[in-house]
Formats: C-alpha cells, sequence, structure tokens
C-alpha cells in the first residue's frame, strides 16, 4: 500500500512541475534540437574538411602529409567564415617538410559579387611545391578527400611561386565554374633543362588563364556558408578544363595551350553491386615544359622487390606504373571498377572485394625537348588489372594489381603490386 501510494505521489509532482513549467519543458526540448543541428553541421564540417572556430574554420588538408620529397609535411591552414563576414573572406595555409628542410605558405583573399550564385573574386599568392607532370581541375579544389595515398610516395616537385586573380560562379544548379588568371615563376627540384632552338631553360616563367566547368546534371548542391556543398553525390559527372600560356605577357616564356577532360559515371546494380567508369583525357601543344605536360597517375616506387615496394593504394592511380616512367603531351586513361556486394560478416566486419581494370594511351611529340630526365612514351597500350579487399580492419585492406600487354617487364615480379587500401568514410 505505501509503495502504490508512494508511485501515485511521485506521478502527481511529476505531473504537477510539468502544468507549472511548459515554457521550460518546450524550452529543453528546444535545446536538444538546436544541439542535434548543431552536431550535425559540425560533422558535415569535418565531413567537407574544416573544423569549425568561432571566426575561422580550420582547413584539415594542412595539418599531416607525406611525401618523399618533403618527408613529413605539417602546417596549419584555413578560411574564414561567415560569422567573420558574409561578403569577404581571408585564407592561407603556413606548412614545413622536414625532410627539404623548407617552409611553404599561401594567403589570400576574396569578396562575394553575388549570393545566389555564389560568385566570388578571389586572389591569392602562393609559395609551394608542385607534382611535375600533374594536371588538376580548378573545380577540383572544393572538393576534399580525408586521406589522398598516393602523395605518400612522389618524389618529383618542382617549386612555384604563383600569384592568380580568379573568379567563382555557380552558372546553375549543376554547372560550377572557375576562372583563372596567374602568373608563375618555375624551378624544378630535379636535374631537368627545357630546349627550344638555341635557348635552354632551367627555371622560366608561365603567365596563364584557365577556366574550369564541372556539369552534374543529377547532382545537387547547396550554399553551406561561403562554399558550395554537393548534398546529392550523383552520376554522371563531367569536367572540363582550358588552359592557355602566353609568352610575353608578364615576362612570360612560353605559348601553350592544353584542354584537360573527364566523366565519371556509376552504375547502380539490384545486387547492391556497384559499377564505377572514369575517363580521363589531355591534350597539351605548343611550348610546353615537362612541368605542366601529363602523367598518368602512376603508383608504384622504384624499389627492387614486392615487399620493398609495399605502400598505399591510390584511388584512381595506376599500381603498377613506376613514378616518372612516363609523360605525354596528350594521354587518354580509362579505368573500370566494380564493387560486389560487401560480405556481411558481421554487423561490423563487412569486407567488400572491387575488381579493377585500367589502361593508358599516349604520345609526346619532340620528346628531345627534355633533357636531364630518363622516360618512356605510351605510345602503346598500358594495361593492369587487379582487385581489392577492402575494410578489413578500421578501414584497411589489401590491393593486388598485375601489369600486362605492350609494357610487360620481362621480370615477372617486376609487374606486381601488393598494397594495402584505406577507406573512411563520415
Amino acid at each position: 500500500m505505501i509503495k502504490h501510494l508512494f508511485v501515485v505521489l511521485l506521478f502527481s509532482l511529476a505531473t504537477n512541475v510539468g502544468a507549472q513549467n511548459p515554457v521550460k519543458k518546450n524550452k529543453d526540448s528546444s535545446n536538444v534540437a538546436q544541439d542535434s543541428i548543431k552536431k550535425a553541421n559540425f560533422l558535415k564540417q569535418i565531413g567537407n574538411g574544416f573544423f569549425p572556430f568561432n571566426y575561422f574554420d580550420a582547413d584539415l588538408r594542412y595539418l599531416v602529409k607525406f611525401n618523399q620529397f618533403e618527408g613529413l609535411r605539417t602546417g596549419l591552414g584555413g578560411v574564414t567564415n561567415r560569422k567573420f563576414s558574409e561578403r569577404y573572406r581571408v585564407n592561407g595555409y603556413l606548412v614545413y617538410g622536414f625532410k627539404d628542410k623548407r617552409s611553404k605558405f599561401s594567403i589570400g583573399g576574396g569578396f562575394r559579387v553575388n549570393k545566389n550564385a555564389n560568385t566570388w573574386v578571389n586572389v591569392s599568392y602562393t609559395d609551394d611545391l608542385k607534382e611535375t607532370g600533374s594536371s588538376k581541375f580548378l573545380t577540383d579544389q572544393r572538393f576534399f578527400s580525408f586521406f589522398e595515398p598516393r602523395l605518400i610516395n612522389i618524389d618529383l616537385f618542382h617549386r612555384h611561386i604563383t600569384k592568380s586573380i580568379g573568379l567563382q560562379h555557380k552558372i546553375s544548379n549543376h554547372l560550377l565554374s572557375e576562372t583563372q588568371l596567374s602568373v608563375s615563376k618555375i624551378n624544378p627540384t630535379y636535374n631537368y633543362n627545357f630546349v627550344l632552338g638555341n635557348n635552354t631553360f632551367n627555371t622560366f616563367d608561365l603567365s596563364t588563364a584557365k577556366i574550369s566547368l564541372q556539369w552534374s546534371p543529377f547532382s545537387k548542391f547547396e550554399l553551406n556558408e561561403t562554399r558550395v556543398v554537393e548534398t546529392k553525390n550523383a552520376y554522371p559527372k563531367f569536367t572540363m578544363q582550358l588552359t592557355q600560356g602566353f609568352r610575353s605577357v608578364f615576362g612570360s616564356d612560353f605559348n601553350f595551350s592544353k584542354l584537360d577532360f573527364r566523366t565519371i559515371h556509376q552504375f547502380n546494380h539490384k545486387n547492391e553491386s556497384t559499377t564505377n567508369i572514369t575517363l580521363v583525357a589531355g591534350i597539351a601543344s605548343g611550348e610546353v615544359p615537362l612541368t605542366n605536360l601529363y602523367h598518368a597517375y602512376p603508383n608504384n616506387i622504384n624499389k627492387e622487390t614486392i615487399l620493398q615496394r609495399f605502400s598505399v593504394a591510390g584511388l584512381n592511380s595506376f599500381e603498377t606504373m613506376y613514378f616518372n616512367e612516363f609523360f605525354s603531351d596528350k594521354f587518354t586513361t580509362l579505368q573500370l571498377k566494380h564493387f560486389l556486394r560487401p560480405f556481411k560478416i558481421s554487423d561490423q566486419f563487412r569486407p567488400q572485394l572491387v575488381l579493377i581494370s585500367r589502361y593508358a594511351l599516349g604520345n609526346m611529340r619532340s620528346i628531345d625537348r627534355h633533357q636531364g630526365i630518363d622516360f618512356n612514351t605510351l605510345n602503346h597500350l598500358y594495361s593492369e588489372s587487379g582487385f581489392e579487399i577492402n575494410k578489413l580492419l578500421f578501414g584497411f585492406g589489401l590491393s593486388f594489381a598485375y601489369r600486362y600487354g605492350g609494357y610487360n617487364l620481362p621480370r615477372f615480379e617486376d609487374n606486381f603490386a601488393f598494397k594495402f587500401t584505406f577507406n573512411i568514410s563520415l
């Protein structure tokens, strides 16, 4: 009986407190909802590569990296957020390489011209390294990857001091654009001479104009503070970039043109498997030094044995192609990935098998212009196939690939690549 009275008393007290303090209850519910929204926004910021502070968002890309030239590369970077200003922003980074014992930095800023189209005018000054033969799309700077495994093995860099002014603009809900005018001083960190007639260049100046377009007809984007964020990732995607170099403009040494193209398509099958197809192509004409030509995304270290070459597999790289083995002034690559349905061993342990084939074809005119470094061309079809077993333990997995066809090597073991993979997502 006493127990029953005690329960009734507790019930009465609870209902009485609730009736006398309805505002407090609503306030508590409101606080819970606001906390949930804040946590969701925080995770979204982390997923986009930024750790938010009061007036400043730290850029996670600059915290820790590693490559063969700089060794450990670490530093800080970031950009101001809308608490600082919705119309103006300041961005930059400062990093240090422990192997080359040199600091690199960039400082820049921008102001918004149109909010609905997220139109920004940006300026920057950069003193840093860039991989020789890499060709990046301007619009890719808006997207973030937690881990870029191929960077670990890169050893061929050139220093550049670049001053630039650019315009980024969302033409439509599915079409992003970025235009940039830049002046660069290039200094290769390796022995290289670019020969044009009677002139030999081991350092050079470039003045370029770029325009980059990314069309994602089925994706969805939204404006997150001062950045465009892809909220629905859909396929196909198309990216194109045109680069023009101008001789004698601001002291530029060369006149050249480049056209780069990439398309990605993904097919989702009924059995929960997916097929991903990536086609990349580029063509350069005119007086183009090796620094601004193309490699084919190699990711194999020049070591004697398979175990010595054991490293991290890239996301879209040729695992059996050795670094600095091939360069081209026109090339195309095709990558096919088939993701099988994950094996459900348990709720936490769900490894996934991925079947992969990659192909590359290219050419190089006037190869004798490039002196001091030895490399081959991709006149024949380069082929490799293999598989990955991903998410075996804490996001880690294993990768196996074999090189065959026109560039099969005499020693059987030199055609193999055995590496580990790393996949993580928020």
